[in-house]
């Protein structure tokens, strides 16, 4: 049975930022040094951002393969994994970093270009390495003009934050004209977890801080586009939830039922009455990645057998990272408390369907 990777990573390199245009070049990040510790970082728009220098025994990975500077030793690599695709997604454009337009478009832009790059050095690398590409959003017609560009160089699908981005919550209409493009172009909607306010938290606070920079986000995108109707304005559109496992999905469609039942009882409850079926995944084209410690059989009770994923966080070694998945994903079935057939679409099944591949 083949196998989709639904979430996967690199590492930005200085290879990245050589992809940038000759006009941008004022804007490309410098690699830095701590001077009193073991910290890297790149300087960008003027402010420090980790770099990411990883060990090769907690990620289960080599440094060519993070950064894709060796294709060929990922693919092979794959091979060894049991894995036919991975769907990549950035690192340190998880969370936002400047408020500027002209920095933001550079940065993507070059990102971008590179990946397309990378990825498209052989006909296998094309295939088998899709990937999500980055919107300048703080430029929305320069962001239909690169989404035209990637997905015709193998992005599909669009990275979107759950919160604020370029000044506007995902519901909101600033956002539709991306929505409309990305259903003509079949790119998915992927929510990964991150944040797009700029928050330069010093690396020892993050953990104050990191559950609403990074978590929250995705859940309030899940609940906002819903209750707002916003699947329902763009009828073929799909979206991906990545990386914040999927034990959330039964606390949000609970309160969104539970909104919705109350609404005309109470006078507090603002904003749009919406729809809500009985297969809220399905009927919304929503697919979740799920993490293969939670509770499986109840998670799949909630959201159906039709729309979760799974993904090993690959070059990542943090609370998401699942090297194993493929086979610790079959020990459910083997127990006999997940079916067979449910475990091959999360597998393959869904992750096709909902990249679009």
């Amino acid at each position: 049975m083949p196998v989709i990777d639904a979430d996967t990573h690199v590492d930005e390199t200085e290879d990245t930022w050589d992809c940038m245009a000759p006009e941008d070049a004022a804007f490309k990040p410098v690699y830095s040094r701590s001077e009193h510790g073991p910290g890297h970082y790149w300087i960008i728009d003027g402010k420090r951002q980790r770099r990411r220098v990883r060990s090769d025994e907690k990620t289960r990975t080599t440094k060519a393969t993070r950064e894709l500077m060796d294709v060929a030793a990922r693919l092979r690599h794959m091979d060894e994994l049991g894995v036919d695709v991975h769907v990549i997604y950035p690192t340190v454009f998880l969370t936002e970093f400047t408020t500027r337009p002209e920095v933001e478009l550079a940065l993507r832009r070059g990102y971008n270009r590179w990946l397309a790059k990378r990825t498209g050095e052989s006909a296998e690398a094309r295939r088998r390495l899709r990937w999500a590409m980055l919107p300048p959003l703080m430029s929305m017609d320069r962001t239909l003009e690169e989404m035209r560009w990637a997905r015709d160089n193998g992005a599909c699908g669009v990275l979107k934050k759950g919160d604020k981005e370029a000044g506007w919550w995902p519901a909101e209409e600033y956002f539709f004209p991306m929505y409309e493009e990305a259903e003509k172009l079949g790119l998915t909607i992927c929510f990964h977890i991150g944040g797009g306010l700029p928050d330069f938290t010093p690396a020892r606070q993050f953990s104050h801080v990191g559950f609403m920079q990074l978590n929250a986000p995705l859940m309030n995108a899940f609940h906002s586009l819903i209750s707002h109707n916003v699947p329902s304005l763009f009828p073929r559109l799909r979206f991906a939830f990545v990386e914040n496992g999927a034990s959330w999905l039964p606390y949000c469609i609970y309160k969104l039922r539970r909104t919705k039942e109350r609404r005309l009882l109470s006078e507090a409850i603002g904003g749009p009455d919406y729809d809500l079926g009985a297969d809220v995944l399905r009927e919304n084209r929503f697919y979740v990645t799920c993490q293969v410690d939670e509770d499986v059989p109840y998670v799949l009770r909630c959201a159906g057998q039709d729309n979760l994923m799974v993904g090993s966080d690959y070059a990542h070694s943090d609370p998401s990272q699942e090297g194993d998945f493929v086979a610790r994903l079959r020990e459910w079935a083997s127990r006999g408390d997940v079916p067979g057939e449910a475990i091959d679409r999360i597998l393959w099944d869904n992750p096709k369907a909902c990249y679009g591949l």
